[in-house]
């Protein structure tokens, strides 16, 4: 038998380089990405080869890390991982095998949202999202309180209940959200935003109850977690009772890891108020009574202090010694007035001698010129001169007409 070849046919090498050219150039297959399960390695001198499978088929594709890319991939391929890899296709003639360069390799399914959280974990963190500075106290006694979570969860009932059984008289504020599925982080961002526009609530309570991780995931949304920090009143959380906490639980002003919890801990309960006031007023009492006790016991020492000073028996004495002063300083006073008095009488004795009105008495006169000057010689009168003679009793008034010296 005989056969007719075409004049087309190609070569081993011309079709391994025609698929070469097809594949290599193709602008998806050039920048890929694939998921898969790790089922084997090998870590080489010239970088990390494994073989990535298809955990339903028995479908595989050799992949290749070079030794220049290892240390650059955020999940180091290992056997049984599920990975989402990026990478190019290329084309191996000598052996006739196609292989995944390899050019990141991120964990899939539950790796990935966990490497997702830790990612904007540590970017909130440096943002200083997390910080306690930033954070806000919750009010002592608040009177209108919010809450957001789903009007058909167990966990706004539990709210309800502990909030009146703990505190009767609240307002309570109620935001509805969904708490679960794609939908979740706009309708909680949306819910704060009514609080926050509303302006009458003085904190805010965030709640759903338990749930799976998948189930929490809203809570690790950047817009759920953002719409926290940014939000005017202070923020408890009380987001399900998984042990690891949520982005917004970080970043909210207080977290517990239960509706009810958080309703417990946003306000105190009456009947514990009750029990501290009763326990303020006894130990305000005892600190009185303690202290009237010290004031008694220190004005008795006082008293006895004044019995042992015998202040009367000073009082006495210093009367007697005030009486002896008094009589001292009389007869000193009464020696000095009468020194005065016979000085006195002496002075006037003397003045008396003295006066011009006496000598008078005694047949004198006073001759005193018109001037009122009383002439000491003749030599200072004239002839014609008018002279007043001033005698004991009355003036006369006199002309000179004749002046005689000696």
């Amino acid at each position: 038998m005989t056969f007719d070849f075409p004049n087309t046919a190609l070569s081993v090498t011309g079709l391994t380089d025609y698929l070469k050219l097809l594949l290599e150039q193709d602008e998806i297959l050039r920048q890929v990405w694939v998921t898969g399960e790790v089922s084997s390695t090998n870590h080489h001198q010239s970088g990390l080869f494994f073989t990535l499978k298809d955990t339903d088929t028995t479908a595989s594709i050799k992949c290749v890390a070079w030794k220049s890319q290892v240390a650059k991939l955020a999940q180091i391929p290992v056997a049984g991982e599920q990975l989402i890899i990026l990478g190019s296709i290329r084309i191996y003639p000598q052996r006739g095998e196609y292989q995944l360069t390899v050019w990141q390799a991120l964990p899939a399914g539950v790796g990935l949202q966990a490497l997702r959280y830790q990612q904007l974990k540590n970017r909130l963190q440096a943002e200083g999202l997390f910080d306690t500075e930033r954070k806000k106290y919750l009010p002592p006694h608040p009177q209108i309180i919010a809450v957001v979570t789903s009007p058909t969860a167990a966990a706004w009932g539990d709210i309800q209940k502990t909030l009146k059984h703990r505190y009767p008289g609240l307002h309570i504020l109620f935001s509805p959200a969904t708490v679960q599925g794609e939908q979740a982080p706009a309708s909680i961002v949306k819910a704060i935003e009514r609080v926050k526009k509303d302006g009458r609530a003085e904190v805010l309570i965030l709640s759903r109850g338990g749930g799976a991780v998948e189930e929490l995931a809203c809570f690790n949304d950047e817009r759920v977690v953002m719409a926290v920090a940014n939000c005017s009143i202070p923020v408890i959380t009380g987001i399900g009772h998984q042990r690891d906490e949520s982005l917004t639980d970080l970043v909210a002003d207080s977290c517990v890891h239960t509706p009810t919890a958080a309703a417990e801990t946003v306000v105190p309960s009456l009947s514990d108020l009750q029990i501290q006031h009763q326990q303020r007023i006894t130990d305000l009492c005892t600190a009185v009574n303690s202290s009237l006790a010290a004031r008694e016991k220190q004005l008795q020492g006082l008293k006895h202090r004044l019995r042992q000073l015998r202040l009367d028996r000073q009082v006495e004495q210093e009367k007697d010694k005030l009486s002896w002063k008094h009589r001292q300083l009389l007869q000193v006073t009464t020696g000095k007035l009468q020194q005065a008095s016979q000085h006195l009488e002496m002075l006037r004795q003397k003045l008396a001698s003295i006066d011009p009105q006496s000598v008078l008495q005694r047949g004198y006169a006073v001759v005193i010129t018109e001037n009122g000057v009383i002439p000491r010689s003749v030599s200072e009168l004239t002839i014609g001169e008018n002279l007043v003679i001033q005698l004991a009793q009355g003036k006369v008034t006199v002309k000179v007409i004749e002046v005689t010296e000696g």
